[in-house]
């Protein structure tokens, strides 16, 4: 095996911010928006990746569970601690609200007219709310009515989804990527 010298950094070497500090810190500017997540996992997984890529905020709607609850935490691993978030019943009045707020509304969906990620180009300064459904049947249909374009992620195996917890993070990753 070749001699390398890259070494693994240790936790207190990554200088990670303290809640107070991540607190302070101007967010990202686009939100997640959970819509009928019925897994506590994939919830937690959201926290996580959002808690990451210091996303404004994550909306939780319909069924999708809240903190605090162990099977999200074992997951976000305190990041429910750092990330905002706030349950709304109605995805619809959400929507309507982030709009007035100034957010493209992009449901995260495969239609007939969804946009490719890799087409896909973010606009500096403009904020955006990134919505996905139910892990079986994907986002609501009164809810793609609703949005200003779905995005979609090319696949190219047998299965025709992600989990969410997969898609929040490339998402994310891809919208930093374009905006930093």
């Amino acid at each position: 095996m070749a001699e390398t010298t890259t070494e693994k950094l240790s936790l207190l070497s990554l200088n990670r911010l303290s809640q107070e500090e991540f607190a302070e810190i101007p967010k990202n500017p686009y939100v997640i928006v959970l819509d009928d997540v019925r897994s506590l996992n994939n919830v937690g997984s959201a926290f996580r990746t959002s808690d990451a890529f210091n996303a404004t905020k994550i909306y939780l709607c319909g069924i999708t569970g809240t903190p605090p609850h162990r099977d999200i935490e074992k997951t976000a691993l305190g990041a429910t601690e750092t990330v905002n978030w706030e349950h709304k019943a109605d995805i619809l009045a959400l929507i309507e609200n982030l709009r007035l707020e100034g957010f493209k509304i992009v449901a995260i969906e495969q239609t007939t007219n969804s946009i490719m990620l890799p087409d896909f180009k973010a606009e500096k300064n403009q904020k955006y709310a990134f919505i996905f459904g139910n892990e079986v049947f994907g986002v609501n249909e009164e809810v793609i009515k609703n949005v200003d374009f779905c995005l979609e992620i090319p696949q190219f195996g047998t299965k025709h989804s992600l989990n969410i917890s997969v898609t929040v993070g490339i998402i994310s990753w891809e919208f930093m990527r374009q905006t930093l």
